[in-house]
């Protein structure tokens, strides 16, 4: 047995083969969990926003709002 600094060879080579073991099992735990993590991206919209509002009036209610003045004028003259 060759001894190294009180250390047999072979109980160092397997201590040395461990630590990269780990190393290697920690940096591939790394690089997966960078690749789960999922991105949010924020980013202004290529086109402007366009809002269609189809509003038809209609002439009825109109109508309605006229007919109701006229009678609070008749109820209540101004002067």
């Amino acid at each position: 047995m060759n001894v190294e600094d009180g250390e047999p060879i072979r109980k160092r080579q397997r201590r040395c083969a461990t630590q990269r073991f780990l190393v290697l099992l920690v940096a591939f735990g790394a690089l997966a969990s960078a690749a789960c993590t999922p991105t949010i991206q924020v980013a202004p919209p290529k086109e402007p926003i366009t809002i269609n509002l189809n509003i038809k009036l209609d002439a009825d209610v109109r109508l309605r709002i006229e007919e109701k003045a006229k009678q609070d004028v008749e109820q209540k003259p101004i002067f």
